[in-house]
């Protein structure tokens, strides 16, 4: 089995409250026997694959990996077990296990931690970057069925919104409907619309409050439960309560995919906001109806997406660039530890589809040799590599809106027990070699996102200074009119309070590697 990768990116705000941001860049699991499978690791312990799946409470025998369609191999063991494994895998395929064999010998004692989940919080680097961040965001886990419906279906509970925070710590946290999914939700029962600031959850406060576990669970819900919340919608002074029940929610991860009206008829639109198996088709689809309209440029909006699967990514650059860029150039080359846990690895501009009714089909392509990014704190992980790996291939990308996240690293989830886990393994490079922007990609042109227009409208304020850039020689032109922005601000490291952070799902956070 090869394995592929995930780049680092949240699940579309599905986002949690934790004491410290939930990030992750994610590789798909490989079942029992999946990953590596070396030598002892370094803490002394046997290699990881053979502590594997010697489980607390062992799922039944036969049960399957949809991912492999082998069976896990669940047999009977301990909670002491599952934190072996787990400081025999981080030692073995951690980015930066050295990092971690420095911690105190405290830390290290699995003894001290109740569960594995509470061991696996602490085997992480605690160094931080040159702005100050965390240098390991991204250390994070998924129930395993939970993890299996969202990256093969995109499939979780939710309300059919997506929700931005800015900024995401206490105190004054503020939690915005950013977009709405189409069709009949529980959003749109509620008459709910971009800009709308969530100020209460079940009577707790967004802004401040510090019952975390209510707030998660209200925004990012993870079963069929009502939940009531305050709401200020964009634009006025007063308040109204509701109540939703968070139902499976299906995500439409491509939007309002059109030319725009003159005198920009000859510019593509699309908004992109998941890198999940799914999207390939809509990608797909979206790429054959701006090719039909001989379009010239192209605004990819990928201001909420937080990341997912690397190949997503690898077959949307090619669909922007097509074959005379990209054609013997390397997508996103991955690198290692100084152990080499994993076989040399890179990912190619795919140029055909690997997912469902699309896996072997040629992808159509634009060819074109520059694209308008859209960018906000929330554009993640595998959104990151397509600018970085665009830029690898000579094409020029404008950056119009905020610094990006900040992921050039990525992981290959890894099941045990019925949890699946992300723990950094490699850093993505482009086909020049650089993949240095753990503090994120700035923007050519700076530009708050603006609430007071949909999405897609050419006179919101991030469209608007993207078609003025194009139109005026490179120049960022400010938007021309100055608009309420409601709570929305651009996040820094350099402004963000000190609280409690609301962190979305870590799948949409993410680059991905699936297992083939």
């Amino acid at each position: 089995m090869t394995l592929s990768p995930i780049a680092p990116s949240l699940s579309r705000f599905a986002l949690r409250l934790t004491a410290a941001t939930a990030a992750a860049a994610l590789l798909v699991s490989c079942g029992g026997g999946g990953g590596y499978s070396g030598g002892g690791a370094p803490s002394g312990l046997p290699s990881s694959s053979s502590l594997a799946q010697y489980c607390f409470a062992p799922r039944p025998a036969g049960t399957l990996d949809p991912f492999t369609n082998r069976p896990y191999g669940d047999i009977q063991g301990s909670l002491a077990n599952e934190k072996d494994f787990l400081r025999s895998w981080i030692d073995e395929t951690y980015l930066w296990y050295l990092d971690v064999e420095a911690l105190p010998a405290a830390t290290l004692d699995a003894s001290a931690s109740a569960t594995p989940l509470v061991y696996f919080d602490k085997l992480k680097t605690p160094l931080t970057t040159a702005s100050g961040k965390p240098k390991d965001q991204f250390h994070f886990t998924y129930p395993t069925p939970a993890w299996v419906a969202l990256a093969t279906a995109g499939v979780s509970y939710g309300y059919g919104l997506g929700i931005t925070l800015a900024p995401a710590k206490a105190p004054n946290r503020n939690a915005i409907v950013a977009f709405l999914e189409p069709g009949a939700t529980p959003a749109s029962a509620n008459a709910l619309a971009r800009g709308a600031a969530i100020l209460t959850v079940d009577g707790v406060d967004v802004a401040n409050g510090t019952d975390l576990a209510t707030l998660n669970e209200g925004l990012f819900p993870t079963a069929a439960a009502g939940h009531t919340f305050t709401i200020r919608d964009f634009g006025l002074a007063t308040t109204r309560n509701i109540t939703m029940t968070a139902q499976a929610i299906t995500e439409t991860p491509v939007q309002f995919v059109k030319t725009l009206p003159a005198p920009n008829s000859s510019v593509g639109y699309m908004l992109f906001n998941d890198h999940i198996a799914t999207s390939e088709a809509a990608l797909v689809s979206a790429v054959n109806t701006l090719k039909a309209a001989r379009i010239t440029d192209l605004v990819l909006d990928v201001r909420y997406n937080g990341g997912g699967f690397l190949d997503i990514a690898a077959e949307l650059a090619y669909m922007i660039a097509g074959p005379a860029a990209t054609t013997g150039k390397v997508f996103e080359q991955l690198t290692f530890n100084n152990r080499n846990p994993f076989p040399a690895s890179s990912t190619p501009f795919w140029t055909t589809g690997h997912f469902g009714t699309s896996n072997g089909t040629a992808l159509p392509n634009l060819g074109l040799s520059r694209v308008f990014v859209l960018t906000t704190g929330d554009t993640c992980s595998a959104s990151e590599a397509i600018i970085n790996g665009l830029e690898g291939a000579n094409i020029t990308v404008h950056r119009i809106g905020g610094t990006t996240c900040g992921k050039p690293y990525g992981f290959y989830p890894r099941d045990n027990c019925n949890t699946t886990y992300f723990a950094i393994q490699f850093q993505g490079m482009n086909n020049k070699g650089f993949g240095d922007y753990a503090d994120g990609f700035t923007p050519t042109c700076v530009v708050a996102d603006d609430f007071s227009r949909a999405l897609g409208d050419p006179l919101e304020d991030q469209l608007e200074v993207a078609l003025a850039f194009r139109n005026n020689g490179g120049t960022c032109v400010p938007p021309t009119s100055a608009r309420l922005r409601g709570l929305g601000t651009n996040r820094s490291v350099a402004d963000a309070p000190t609280g409690p952070a609301l962190a979305r799902s870590p799948f949409r956070e993410n680059r991905i590697y699936r297992a083939q």
